[in-house]
């Protein structure tokens, strides 16, 4: 299958991957952004051997390059989903073949996870919109607002300042309250098997 025609299964498993990525990793996640506000992925050159040139080289044109990407310790990511296992099951759902369930048995259990997922951002997290206005409020954008806080859809053409609706509030993590683990703890083990005597 093409990286264009992936699943919808084969979605759902790059964007809750994706989504803890950018959770634990702060370059990865400001590469999405940039990707998401349109600007093009550009990967570094490969560099070439070198040629002998008799004639003086002109100065050198600065580049844009690509920022190097960090690899972020997985821990948190890995910490987050075992809470959400542990407290709605959402590994056990998505890992759940769902084909031979009826419209009415996916929702209530959709109704499980929800509440359970939502119990552990609540307990987790502080989570606030990014603006206060309800949506299909008309605003107002001035030059200099933040970019990285709200996105610009729909028709966008000229600059500042942008009068439209608010499609979505947004949303911001204010503060992370993951709790502590022991340094030998294996955060690979988002759930233990269990063995019933």
């Amino acid at each position: 299958m093409t990286d264009s025609n992936l699943s919808f299964f084969g979605r759902v498993s790059l964007a809750v991957g994706t989504f803890f990525t950018i959770l634990g990793n702060r370059e990865f996640a400001a590469g999405v952004k940039r990707l998401r506000d349109g600007e093009r992925f550009a990967p570094a050159a490969p560099a070439s051997a070198p040629v002998s040139v008799s004639a003086p080289a002109p100065a050198p044109v600065a580049e844009a390059v690509a920022p190097a990407l960090k690899e972020a310790s997985p821990v948190a990511a890995l910490q987050l989903l075992g809470l959400l296992q542990r407290d709605a099951r959402f590994v056990d759902f998505v890992e759940e073949d769902i084909a031979g369930y009826s419209d009415t048995e996916i929702g209530a259990a959709a109704r499980l996870v929800h509440d359970g997922c939502r119990a552990v951002l609540r307990e987790h997290f502080t989570i606030r919109p990014v603006r206060e206005e309800a949506e299909g409020s008309r605003v107002t954008l001035a030059d200099g607002f933040d970019a990285s806080a709200i996105r610009l859809t729909g028709n966008v053409v000229g600059s500042a300042p942008f009068h439209g609706s608010i499609s979505h509030r947004g949303w911001k993590v204010e503060d992370v309250r993951l709790p502590r683990v022991a340094e030998r703890h294996d955060a690979t083990v988002i759930a233990p098997a269990e063995v019933e005597l």
